[in-house]
């Protein structure tokens, strides 16, 4: 059953073009490891909020921005198979590091509820 890996990263602002070179080099190893599908998203309508927001889930600071995206996979184990090859497979390392605090960076793994098109 499909299944996606989601994610909501603070990023600072002037580091879009680093952010956006990150994830392109990082596909190739997801596809890899058997992705099927990566959607990249950059905020630029987050409202601030009271109780729940975008900026209040990963702290934003002044000059931040969130990105949000998800990795689709034909099922959990291949998803589950990627993440834990990032301990043995070296080349992911030549990645390098992200361009952002991924301490505040938050993300999960969804089954497929429904899916909706045109």
């Amino acid at each position: 059953m499909t299944y996606f890996s989601a994610f909501l990263a603070p990023v600072p602002r002037d580091k879009k073009a680093e952010y956006t070179a990150h994830v392109q080099a990082a596909w190739p190893m997801f596809r890899k490891y058997g992705a099927l599908r990566s959607v990249e998203c950059w905020g630029d309508d987050l409202p601030p909020g009271e109780v729940t927001s975008f900026p209040l889930a990963v702290r934003l600071k002044d000059g931040e921005t969130a990105a949000l995206g998800w990795i689709e996979w034909p099922d959990k184990a291949t998803a589950d198979a990627c993440w834990a090859s990032m301990e043995s497979d070296p080349e992911w390392r030549q990645i390098g590091d992200m361009p952002f605090d991924g301490k505040r960076m938050i993300f999960g793994g969804f089954g497929l509820l429904m899916a909706l098109e045109k």
